[in-house]
């Protein structure tokens, strides 16, 4: 599915030039909370209010949102500051008590998108509904690319054409600095596949500490994405959930004012050079891994010849952390090593397997 007609995510009066910025707290707590916060976040320019009513936890016992009645709380918002409102939503009931309150946006969090079923439910009730309101899809919890787009598809199948995702980084068992790993070739791929869905990113979810927000939100916007959706809360140190990554209306306002925003339109005529280079190294890497896949069924044949196991778990482990190390030392990303060799060495199974299987 193309999705050619997608529409941007404006809203009348909303300013068009990038980054298109949503904030708010994780959740909406109190009243006062939410009030102080929306103020705050108005004098410092952002125009999309979003906070949290319905809140899933891992376990129950936490708290799970205020629910329904902070509803009202959005429509004060709005009527105080002028900003356009925006909320989560997980089931019909959650779309339809956000359509009732005039939510000017709604996002599906990243445990909804890995359901098939839920994400039928919300895009049946926006089908029911009939109306364009702008739908952000945050990736699934695993770096599962077709999950991601398969949700998408349901919400454009239900009509609605004003449709983006929200890259919030995935889950993964590897320990790192992140609390969900960003992954970024996953949207940078969703993107390639299609080039006209608006792309968002949760640098607050992606990081799960506030220091981490301003170095995420500058590698999305170097990657050009759209925009952002940031945590910021009026007292982040005492927030109900996820204080750890939240930051204050004024910090996240130095934050956007040092942002450096590529220039998406200027012509890249003088890289043609360099790009040749790219290509052709690209080609020399094409040849050294045919050449090593050569080896690599000629270790197939012994280990067959001599009934040795495939696979030698040791020895790739082995390689993991002696490639890694060597990638760090060049410069390189240690876990951009891993899946690279992981890549590798998947492929070397396959080409040995296929000789036991001759």
């Amino acid at each position: 599915m193309d999705m050619k007609d997608l529409q941007p995510i404006l809203l009348p009066g909303l300013d068009s030039t990038r980054p298109l910025i949503i904030a708010g707290p994780c959740s909406a707590e109190t009243e006062e909370q939410v009030l102080t916060t929306a103020h705050a976040l108005a004098r410092e320019g952002i125009q999309i209010f979003r906070a949290g009513i319905w809140k899933p936890r891992t376990k129950p016992g936490g708290f799970e949102g205020v629910g329904e009645p902070g509803m009202a709380w959005l429509r004060r918002v709005k009527a105080e500051t002028g900003m356009y409102t925006a909320t989560e939503v997980a089931t019909r009931a959650h779309v339809e008590a956000a359509l009732r309150a005039e939510i000017d946006l709604l996002w599906i969090g990243a445990r909804t998108a890995a359901n098939p079923f839920a994400m039928q439910e919300i895009a049946d009730a926006l089908a029911e509904a009939g109306r364009d309101v702008p739908v952000l899809v945050k990736n699934p919890v695993s770096p599962d690319l077709e999950l991601w787009i398969g949700a998408l598809e349901r919400i454009y199948n239900a009509g609605i054409r004003r449709l983006g995702a929200i890259h919030r980084g995935f889950t993964w068992v590897d320990k790192s600095i992140y609390r969900n790993f960003p992954f970024w070739t996953l949207p940078i791929e969703l993107q390639r596949r299609i080039p006209n869905l608006p792309l968002f990113c949760d640098p607050s979810h992606i990081g799960g500490k506030r220091e981490l927000i301003a170095p995420l939100a500058q590698q999305a916007m170097d990657l050009g994405f759209d925009g952002l959706i940031v945590e910021a809360h009026c007292a982040p140190d005492t927030a109900w959930s996820d204080k750890a990554q939240q930051v204050a209306p004024e910090t996240l306002a130095f934050i956007l004012r040092n942002l450096i925003i590529r220039d998406m339109n200027t012509t890249t005529e003088s890289l043609n050079e360099l790009r040749r280079e790219i290509d052709q190294l690209d080609d020399e890497l094409l040849d050294l891994l045919t050449r090593r896949m050569a080896v690599s069924v000629k270790i197939g044949n012994y280990k067959r010849d001599h009934n040795l196991s495939v696979l030698q778990s040791q020895r790739y482990e082995d390689i993991l952390a002696r490639r890694a190390r060597q990638a760090v030392e060049r410069g390189m990303d240690r876990e951009f090593m891993r899946s690279v060799m992981q890549a590798i060495h998947e492929e070397s199974i396959r080409q040995q397997m296929r000789v036991l299987e001759e």
